[in-house]
């Protein structure tokens, strides 16, 4: 049976599956680092992570934590004294990797206060920082990240440390799966999920949907991070995206909408942006259909709460598969969004 770890008031570990970014500016401009988390809750974040590599922004997070809503992590590397201060300053957790923060001594002094505060630790190995040894037995490898990971788990571990998240990142989408399917194999460790330096916006939305969904798909992962090189907002949305295509998040609003044809008379493409820009963030469980002619139109969007489709002088709105009113082509999308206003309240 695997283990819970409790983040603020976010749980890992229980079956539910929870959504990370992280912040992209100093966190020692407090007031940047304010806002930037609250833009990232707006969207839906459940855990937000900044980084700590100095003392300034180790302190600021008395001033940060109060002030937003969701759970803050402090990434912290090479120094146990800033762990240990991050935590003071109210952090929730720590993601830290122990074959860097020190020796023995700097281990301990972290261990002896996360226990204090009750803060969980992530230990997160990358390809980029396997420890030499691994390294130099398995190669950069799925053996190579799982070992790196168990090895330093067991050194907290050994040191009282038993609020542990795991991660196994990888930039390569296949080494990722096979890493994250291996550990879980081994371990009843949370598991924290992600393709690591997936790329810009394009290409990392579609590694991370192919490596996270798959792993969400086989029942492994407890929280999830979509690394972009973008506005972090846009991580949460495709994360969240990534939950709605596996099934798992079901309260929201599924727009279906066509890739349309040379029969298409309106600009069924825009309309469909559009629309899910106001829903995407709305927690009802909701379809709507955004069809480009009454060609097909009509029936692809008879199992929908609400639909559209465009003819050359009208379009016709559907509400629960039936034909609901015909509008003119120039009334249509503010008549549509007055419905859909309706239904989502």
């Amino acid at each position: 049976m695997k283990r819970t770890v409790k983040v603020g008031n976010v749980l890992m570990g229980d079956g539910s599956v929870s959504v990370q970014s992280m912040t992209t500016v100093k966190t020692s401009d407090a007031e940047e680092c304010v806002a930037q988390i609250l833009a990232l809750e707006k969207a839906g974040c459940d855990v937000a992570r900044v980084a700590v590599s100095d003392e300034a922004d180790a302190c600021a997070l008395k001033e940060v934590v109060p002030r937003v809503h969701v759970p803050v992590v402090a990434d912290v590397h090479f120094s146990a004294r800033l762990a240990v201060l991050a935590v003071e300053m109210g952090a929730s957790k720590l993601r830290i990797n122990p074959g860097n923060i020190g020796g023995e001594r700097e281990i301990a002094l972290v261990a002896d206060c996360v226990k204090a505060h009750g803060v969980p630790v992530r230990v997160g190995a990358n390809t980029g920082s396997i420890e030499k040894h691994f390294l130099e037995k398995y190669g950069r490898s799925a053996e190579a990240l799982v070992g790196s990971a168990l090895y330093n788990a067991e050194i907290l571990e050994k040191h009282g440390v038993h609020d542990i998240v795991l991660s196994v990142k990888a930039s390569d989408v296949p080494l990722t799966v096979e890493a994250y399917t291996m550990l879980a194999k081994r371990c009843d460790y949370p598991l924290h999920l992600g393709v690591t330096e997936a790329g810009t916006e394009e290409m990392g939305i579609v590694k991370s949907s192919v490596g996270i969904g798959a792993l969400l798909l086989g029942g492994i992962g407890d929280t999830i991070r979509v690394s972009l090189s973008a506005d972090p907002v846009k991580e949460v949305y495709a994360a969240h995206n990534i939950l709605r295509a596996c099934g798992i998040e079901r309260e929201y609003v599924e727009v279906v909408s066509c890739p349309t044809c040379g029969r298409c008379r309106y600009d069924c493409i825009g309309l469909a942006e559009r629309v899910n820009a106001r829903v995407r963030t709305v927690k009802k469980k909701l379809k709507v259909a955004v069809m480009g002619c009454v060609v097909n139109g009509p029936g692809e969007a008879r199992g929908c709460d609400l639909g559209i489709a465009g003819g050359e002088e009208y379009c016709v709105i559907m509400q629960k598969g039936r034909e609901n009113e015909r509008v003119k082509k120039e009334e249509a999308e503010r008549v549509f969004f007055a419905r859909l206003d309706e239904l989502i309240g």
